[in-house]
């Protein structure tokens, strides 16, 4: 066979082949057969590696931490995903923003934050807001957790990073969800619902399978509400000329990071601009902690998972618990329920008893009880006083580990 037919033989190959991937890529919606391995890690399996490996998912190189960070110096924003309980993802994003700050001026966005919580923040960046309101905005923000990102917070004061609010306000989720306007001076973002990828994911994670799809509508676009508000929070950053010279590092749960299709994508569809997603990435959940594991129908997705895995331990605090729902009612903190075989169901708390101190500290708020619960350990000693059917009393918890409980 000649050279030239080799060539003619070659050409009419590869055209077919092209011709073959336009049909295929034409088929809209088909995600099984063009997934990526491995759930978005094509030439590793993300179980394979060992603690503290850096992955880069489009090469399947595992790097070290600077080289890592040299390589998304050259970006404007920076996403950083989180199991919002574990200890281990907040060091990473903590380790992160330290490196970055060596060398740029950072700015630090926050799925826990709304926007309408901004005034406050920047009170707490200049040292005006004392920490106890500090604390309170964050439970009104988010809830419980604080003590998971006191040292991203503390860091941040201490230098002067900006903290941003990147949530909607409650209000304006309260009129989207009813159908109604926005409410005055505020605007619904663009929602795109049209990438097929984000949707076939988001349902899977709302436990949905075919034909389900209808009934699972609201919550989507709920979703959709809350990534392209943080995407558009992200924009406006981007276009500010104040800003023109700083570095945003994006923290949220892993899942509006994962494949980019979540705020990633939405930010780059209003400004175009350099980003890199690192995900801090659990792929063995301890047998004690199995019960906080979402199990949700396996979506093959056409993408990488990140730019970034980086294995990390699953690790909670194990903090002391009353096991209670607390209301917040005219009268004063109200017992909501309460979980059976707690600790307070073992000291005699019941539903509807009304708070009125603890440890001698007067209770007007929720959040009240949640911090004095943070500085508790196991086998210490509390009492409340309480209002039961008209008449007071003192009861006393014990607090103990759950396996240590009667059932």
């Amino acid at each position: 066979m000649s050279l030239n037919s080799v060539t003619k033989t070659m050409r009419t190959l590869l055209i077919t082949l092209f011709l073959l991937w336009l049909l295929l890529i034409t088929r809209e919606g088909q995600t099984e057969e063009f997934a990526v391995p491995n759930s978005g890690s094509p030439y590793v399996n993300l179980g394979n590696l060992q603690t503290g490996e850096i992955l880069h998912l489009p090469t399947g190189l595992t790097i070290n931490f600077e080289q890592m960070m040299n390589a998304v110096a050259a970006s404007r924003v920076i996403y950083v995903g989180e199991t919002h309980d574990n200890i281990e993802a907040h060091k990473v994003q903590l380790r992160i923003i330290k490196k970055l700050s060596e060398r740029y001026s950072v700015a630090i966005g926050l799925e826990m934050f709304r926007r309408s919580a901004q005034e406050k923040l920047d009170r707490w960046n200049t040292g005006q807001l004392p920490l106890k309101e500090f604390k309170k905005l964050f439970h009104a923000n988010w809830g419980p957790g604080y003590k998971l990102y006191q040292p991203i917070f503390d860091f941040a004061q201490a230098n002067k990073l900006p903290l941003i609010g990147l949530k909607s306000s409650r209000k304006v989720e309260k009129s989207f969800r009813s159908g109604d306007p926005a409410p005055d001076g505020a605007f619904y973002p663009e929602l795109d619902d049209q990438d097929p990828y984000h949707r076939a994911f988001s349902m899977a994670a709302f436990g949905g399978h075919r034909g389900t799809e209808k009934a699972l509508e609201k919550p989507y676009r709920m979703l959709l509400l809350w990534e392209e508000t943080m995407a558009q929070t992200v924009s406006r950053f981007l276009i500010n000329p104040k800003n023109k010279n700083t570095k945003l590092v994006v923290l949220s749960g892993g899942f509006h990071i994962q494949y980019g299709f979540g705020i990633p994508k939405r930010a780059y569809r209003r400004v175009p601009h350099a980003y890199s997603t690192i995900q801090p990435t659990i792929t063995h959940i301890p047998e004690e902690l199995q019960d906080r594991e979402m199990v949700v129908e396996k979506v093959s997705i056409p993408l990488y998972a990140a730019d970034y895995a980086w294995k990390v331990d699953y690790k909670v605090y194990d903090n002391v618990r009353l096991g209670v729902r607390l209301t917040q009612k005219k009268e004063g903190v109200t017992i909501m329920a309460v979980t059976q075989h707690s600790n307070a169901e073992t000291a005699g708390i019941v539903k509807g008893d009304l708070l009125l101190s603890m440890d001698g500290k007067k209770i007007t708020r929720t959040e009240e009880v949640l911090e004095q619960l943070q500085n508790k350990n196991f086998n210490d000693h509390s009492t409340f006083h309480l209002r039961r059917d008209g008449r007071e009393r003192n009861i006393e918890v014990v607090f103990k580990k759950k396996n240590q409980l009667k059932k």
